[in-house]
């Protein structure tokens, strides 16, 4: 509960309200992708950038991440992998909760081409693995809405995947 509480606590910085005014467009960008706004969740969420010159990492690592999920919504997995890879790479909050977001996340994109499918779910399989053994629900939720939604477009040829 503690690491929960912790990300939504502003930092202590010169600048809260720059903080403030990019962890909004974050989670703006987040709720316009989930809502299949993907272009326009990528333009909002160019608050990443304040996450750097601020010198929050983490911050700026979800927002790396984020972005990858909607630049995959957008139909862009280039763009996506290629935000992933920097969101792992910056080795932020490298705990159990982060590990099963991003390979989450990872498993997302490499589901939506048929060519990495096969590695998606094996990924997924692994990431099942650990959210199981760190008890992390919330996000087993997002894994099982993740294979619900292939299942529903492998079936009728309609889905999110």
């Amino acid at each position: 509960m503690q690491e929960i509480t912790q990300s939504y606590r502003r930092p202590e910085t010169p600048s809260p309200e720059i903080w403030d005014r990019a962890r909004a467009r974050l989670w703006i960008g987040t709720a316009l992708s989930e809502d299949g706004e993907h272009d326009y969740a990528t333009r909002i969420m160019a608050a990443a950038r304040e996450f750097e010159e601020l010198g929050e990492a983490e911050d700026w690592s979800v927002a790396q991440q984020k972005l990858a999920l909607a630049y995959r919504g957008a139909g862009d997995l280039g763009q996506a992998q290629k935000f992933i890879d920097v969101a792992r790479a910056s080795g932020v909050g490298d705990t159990p909760m982060q590990r099963v977001r991003w390979s989450t996340a990872q498993a997302h994109i490499l589901l939506a081409d048929t060519a990495t499918r096969a590695r998606g779910l094996a990924l997924l399989d692994e990431t099942t693995r650990l959210a199981v053994q760190c008890g992390l629900s919330h996000q087993l939720r997002s894994i099982e809405t993740i294979r619900r939604d292939m299942a529903h477009a492998a079936g009728t040829g309609k889905g999110t995947i």
